[in-house]
């Protein structure tokens, strides 16, 4: 190779690492924020499986309520999630359903994710995740 040749190429590899750098290190953090999200989204559904659960578990409507918002809640700290703020909507009405006839509790689990710690430009710092779940109550329990 000519001297000529090598001081044309003088610099070029500096030129490729500043165009290749930044691209790589966008690929690693789309691929960190969507993983976070798909993360985020099972703990989402483990959530609403564990607190229609509790309520159908509960012997009150009442009760059931109350049990399915704390199970949810715990189900996203144990996922070392934080909500910010956490809904869980019960659809407790079969309760009033009589003994010996099928009947179901659904919840609808609501949770603002906070990603404070992987906020970027062009990333939300926060997620809507939303999950339901239904689970039957004890045919031949007794409700009130």
């Amino acid at each position: 190779m000519s001297t000529r040749a090598r001081r044309r190429d003088r610099g070029s590899a500096a030129v490729e690492l500043a165009i290749l750098v930044p691209s790589v290190l966008l690929f690693f953090a789309a691929v960190i924020v969507a993983g976070r999200y798909s993360l985020a989204r099972q703990a989402g559904e483990a959530a609403a499986y564990d607190a229609a659960r509790t309520a159908s578990l509960a012997r009150t409507e009442a009760a059931a309520r109350t049990e399915a918002r704390t199970a949810a809640l715990d189900s996203y700290r144990a996922a070392g999630l934080t909500c910010d703020p956490l809904e869980a909507e019960v659809d407790a009405s079969e309760f009033q359903r009589p003994v010996g006839t099928p009947a179901t509790v659904t919840v609808l689990v609501r949770c603002e994710l906070q990603f404070a710690d992987i906020s970027m430009p062009g990333v939300p710092g926060s997620f809507r995740i939303e999950s339901s779940f239904t689970s039957p109550l004890d045919t031949y329990r007794s409700r009130t």
